[in-house]
């Protein structure tokens, strides 16, 4: 991701859904004015679901996903469908493609009572209107009129209305909760420690440590990056100058590291804390935590990561952490990981669920993984509040939340 293109976590997830042939692809590329998605007259053209970031007038920076079709035949079909429905996990809008022709269907019925169920917005775009009589257009009682527009991808009709209406059924979520101008003043001091090694990125900082940075400076806040190594002199520095940091922000790798430099009267916590407090996880993920005091040999543990980088030698996730929860509890555990869009449905073979901090994934995908955990009774942490209970430093990098 560049300095300048808004995270997919933060764009607005607007999935298409319907039946092969329907004209989803089609509507897509009528609605962004580009041959983003393969047209073709086979049924079946669109068989994974395919995600596109852009910006799209008036709703701002949005991620399109294009569904396969939901009457799918075969083994491989009902794989298809079964990615297509994964894909409400992550929806903010639904947009439901009906081809007029034919009418809703049966599966047409069953997504949309899905997408009610789980209180997405949806619109209901009848495709190929130019080919209806208006007289003899009617829908199911389950529609409301407000929520069904007709219109066509081939035609160009009623686009602009169409994306008129999609901008009106958008709610704001954690756009509007502060990552961590809350707890800083303009001017303030922030020390945030970065880490160079061999997990880093070359040329670049991770997604947490740019919007950190963004939310600091939109503040009015003066941020000073310093890898580990300077940060006994970049503390030194300032306690010289009398201007000590107001908050100290690490990755969490090194917690124990940097909680040992940082004086007790200087607040501290970790980007991967303020992510769990920015997706609203914050309470159930130091909850979730103390659980780790009560494993027991052969207890399986769930390590989820929201994106598919390349691992290294070394990863915090399949690697570091693993080791650091087997010295912790001496006990012999198992883990399991997934990572992207995968994550199970079913949790009950895990005791635990250890999760990224969720930068990549959207608001809405976050609340389905913490809602899964909640209805299952599994517990759910982060992977930054599980080093800083296992290190005795989780009381000390929760105290910013509670002083904010």
């Amino acid at each position: 991701m560049s300095l300048n293109a808004v995270p997919s976590g933060e764009r607005i997830h607007i999935g298409i859904f319907g039946r092969r042939n329907a004209g989803k692809s089609s509507l897509i590329n009528a609605i962004t004015g580009q041959k983003l998605s393969i047209v073709s007259d086979v049924k079946g053209t669109t068989t994974d679901p395919v995600q596109k970031s852009m910006e799209l007038l008036p709703l701002g920076p949005v991620v399109l996903i294009d569904t396969p079709g939901l009457d799918d035949l075969g083994k491989l079909g009902k794989l298809r469908i079964q990615k297509a429905t994964q894909m409400l996990q992550k929806t903010d809008l639904a947009l439901l493609v009906v081809d007029g022709t034919v009418g809703a269907s049966q599966e047409d019925l069953k997504i949309f009572r899905l997408i009610k169920e789980k209180e997405i917005p949806c619109i209901i775009a009848v495709n190929k209107c130019e080919l209806l009589p208006s007289s003899s257009v009617s829908f199911p009682k389950e529609w409301s009129k407000e929520q069904v527009i007709f219109v066509s991808a081939l035609k160009k009709i009623h686009i602009q209305e169409l994306k008129e209406l999609m901008g009106t059924q958008i709610k704001s979520g954690s756009k509007n909760r502060p990552l961590v101008a809350d707890l800083i003043e303009p001017e303030d001091y922030i020390l945030l420690v970065i880490p160079i090694d061999k997990a880093a990125p070359k040329g670049r900082l991770i997604l947490p440590q740019q919007q950190t940075i963004r939310d600091i400076l939109d503040k009015g806040g003066i941020p000073i990056l310093v890898r580990d190594k300077e940060l006994q002199t970049a503390l030194n520095r300032l306690e010289t100058a009398g201007t000590p940091p107001a908050l100290v922000i690490t990755d969490s790798q090194i917690f124990p590291q940097v909680a040992a430099m940082v004086p007790e009267n200087v607040p501290l916590t970790s980007f991967s804390i303020l992510f769990a407090r920015y997706k609203g996880n914050l309470e159930t993920a130091a909850a979730g935590a103390s659980v780790i005091d009560t494993l027991e040999h052969d207890d399986l543990i769930l390590i989820s990561e929201g994106c598919t980088h390349h691992r290294q030698c070394g990863d915090i996730g399949t690697q570091k952490l693993p080791k650091m929860l087997q010295a912790y509890t001496g006990k012999n555990l198992k883990f399991a990981f997934t990572s992207g869009t995968e994550f199970p449905s079913d949790l009950s073979p895990y005791r635990l669920i250890i999760h990224c901090g969720g930068c990549m994934l959207n608001e809405r995908e976050m609340k389905y993984r913490q809602g899964c955990a909640k209805t299952q009774n599994i517990p759910i942490t982060n992977y930054g509040i599980a080093i800083a209970h296992m290190k005795g430093i989780l009381a000390r990098s929760l105290a910013p939340f509670k002083q904010s």
